[in-house]
């Protein structure tokens, strides 16, 4: 796999919307050829090399290409957005988008992300060393195509409205999360290892929804139905086990209404 690393230098005045920061568009490129790839700052379009150092070829496809992203890229919107193979590192904060509606390859964040990372989101996987914004791996406003497969894993907090009309996938949370998880969705599976406010699978119809520490408030549209014995993922202990949300209309399987499902531990 070959490597290309891009250190950002001069900061846009306003944001950098840098989709082409992708081992797709670098792939079969020298560091001369994607330093003259666009990018958008508002209206105007300028070359990524004004804003970043670029060193190292690409390599011939996707898949053999790897994009090391170093700096404070908290302007920068995008990154890895619909790549399908290859690999993607950020070494910093970075704006939204981080991962959106991408397919394939692997992403690693090191620091935080803002709102909108994996969204859209049908396949690859997307790590955030850090916390993430809203709307972690949901659908864009005014869709109802959430994440549809793939794997998030964020090792800090997230914000609101995560996997929102998901459908697919999976996203593990390793802290906290805020407000409206899993509203509208329509399968997946979302852990959560720290603690949840309220409004956890509103209008869910299908999926499923686990939390190890404290709901503020749970919805009522979820009817508990006994404590069962869980183990995946190395996360074992006895869980809560609620059906929901029962104001939404559910499909049936083989003459059974199927439910979302909401585990929350009681036991470790």
């Amino acid at each position: 796999m070959e490597t290309v690393t891009l250190t950002i230098k001069n900061q846009p005045d306003l944001y950098l919307e840098a989709d082409n920061i992708t081992p797709d568009a670098f792939a079969g490129k020298k560091a001369e050829e994607i330093a003259d790839l666009h990018v958008y700052v508002g209206r105007e379009q300028h070359r990524l090399g004004e804003f970043f150092e670029v060193s190292g070829n690409a390599g011939a496809t996707p898949e053999e290409t790897k994009i090391v992203v170093n700096g404070d890229l908290s302007r920068v919107k995008y990154i890895g957005m619909k790549m399908t193979g290859g690999e993607v590192v950020v070494n910093g904060n970075a704006d939204m988008y981080v991962g959106a509606w991408m397919q394939g390859g692997k992403i690693t964040a090191n620091g935080n992300v803002d709102a909108f990372a994996g969204t859209g989101m049908k396949g690859g996987e997307l790590v955030i060393n850090g916390n993430a914004g809203n709307y972690l791996g949901a659908a864009y406003r005014g869709d109802w195509r959430g994440m549809q497969g793939g794997k998030i894993t964020v090792t800090g907090n997230a914000g609101s409205d995560i996997g929102t009309f998901m459908n697919g996938g999976e996203i593990v949370i390793g802290g906290d999360v805020d407000v409206h998880v899993a509203t509208h969705a329509e399968g997946g599976k979302i852990v959560i290892k720290g603690n949840a406010k309220s409004r956890l699978g509103g209008q869910m119809v299908e999926g499923e929804i686990y939390v190890l520490g404290d709901i503020d408030v749970m919805m009522p549209g979820f009817a508990y139905r006994e404590d069962v014995d869980v183990d995946m993922d190395g996360i074992k202990g006895r869980f809560a086990l609620y059906e929901g949300d029962l104001g939404e209309r559910h499909r049936k399987r083989k003459g059974q209404t199927i439910y979302a499902k909401l585990y929350q531990r009681i036991e470790a």
